[in-house]
């Protein structure tokens, strides 16, 4: 009698279905949690639904944008800290479709991992419909894909793709930015999520540091502050862009000053920052001893403490400043748009001058 044939199930292989439906059931109160009016259905469906409010629009532009979280997430897997690295996906989306005027409607998560720790996948989405909440955008859909065999054991990406809208009239471009306009800086919560892979090679290569590691500057370990989500923007920022007329907007991201704010500059302009406007935050300084990286380098990898860069008229300048100083914003005096050739000038600190 001939041995019978082993059956294989896709279990077998390395994706449960059973854990990637309770991750479902884990983190649908976090979900619905972030639901706005105009959200119609519930999970479940093979795509979220969003009937956008026309009403209150002349001419709706709708703003996308998708992002991940990079390296960041490998400092999550030494930890095995999951709960903030969803704002930092949320966050790296949300925060550049608002420097153009758009406020963020909704948004879709997608985590691929090698396999479905159902607690886990629901840690995730919960900063990241944590964050969505505090952004005011509604989180209707995101997939979760088990792929066995092709990420490493307990590792897992992420990316956001989120989707808002804009006044025609009100859009931010940086066609308006002209020579006179005052740059204002709004502080940054940390590292955010650009710079990593140099990071790790600072902290982990060179000076042989764990995430536990005690660091007295810091007064906590390396790994909390390194993993210090990066800071959403829109709470502070759509009451602006409603009541005044910005010139520009940038959210300071991967290539830093140098790279990022030409990015809304006409070609006849400059800017012109003053790094004395602020006190670099120490996790920059220290960055920066142990790796003994040039300053230049460190402003174009890193956010340096900065990570939105308002463009106001010369007009309006003092309205700006009243209204942050009102509601408890802290804000920085960068600098200012001057005649040049689109390229962004540092003096004073570090630079000299």
């Amino acid at each position: 009698m001939s041995e019978e044939k082993k059956q294989f199930t896709y279990a077998d292989a390395g994706v449960d279905i059973d854990a990637g439906n309770k991750a479902v059931e884990l983190m649908k109160d976090s979900v619905r949690a972030t639901y706005r009016p105009e959200v119609i259905g519930d999970l479940g469906g093979f795509g979220g639904l969003f009937a956008l409010n026309t009403g209150k629009y002349k001419e709706p532009v709708l703003v996308s944008g998708t992002d991940g979280v990079g390296t960041k997430l490998k400092l999550a897997f030494m930890s095995d800290k999951h709960d903030t690295i969803g704002q930092d996906a949320v966050a790296m989306c949300v925060n550049d479709i608002l420097v153009q005027g758009a406020e963020p409607l909704f948004f879709l998560d997608y985590i691929a991992v090698d396999k479905v720790d159902s607690q886990k996948v629901a840690n995730i989405v919960k900063g990241v419909a944590n964050a969505c909440k505090e952004s005011g955008c509604a989180l209707i859909g995101g997939e979760t894909a088990e792929m066995a065999g092709f990420y490493a054991k307990n590792e897992y990406d992420i990316a956001g793709f989120c989707v808002g809208v804009v006044e025609r009239s009100k859009m931010i471009t940086g066609d308006k930015v002209q020579p006179g306009d005052v740059l204002l800086g709004l502080p940054s919560s940390g590292v955010h999520s650009n710079g990593y892979s140099l990071v790790r090679k600072i902290c982990f290569e060179a000076m042989g540091f764990t995430m536990d590691t005690m660091i007295e500057e810091f007064g906590c370990t390396l790994g909390e502050k390194l993993l210090t989500p990066t800071r959403l923007y829109p709470k502070t920022c759509l009451p602006l862009i409603e009541k005044f007329d910005l010139h520009g907007m940038v959210h300071i991201t991967g290539g830093g000053f140098y790279d990022n704010i030409p990015r809304i500059l006409p070609e006849n302009c400059d800017a012109l920052i003053n790094a004395d406007a602020w006190e670099v935050p120490v996790v920059f300084k220290k960055l920066q001893e142990w790796g003994n990286v040039p300053w230049k380098e460190m402003y174009r990898t890193f956010n340096m403490g900065v990570g939105m860069v308002l463009v106001v008229s010369s007009g309006e300048a003092d309205a700006v400043r009243e209204h942050l100083r009102a509601a408890g914003e802290v804000y920085y005096e960068l600098g200012s748009v001057v005649p040049g050739s689109r390229q962004t000038v540092m003096k004073g600190g570090v630079f000299g001058e």
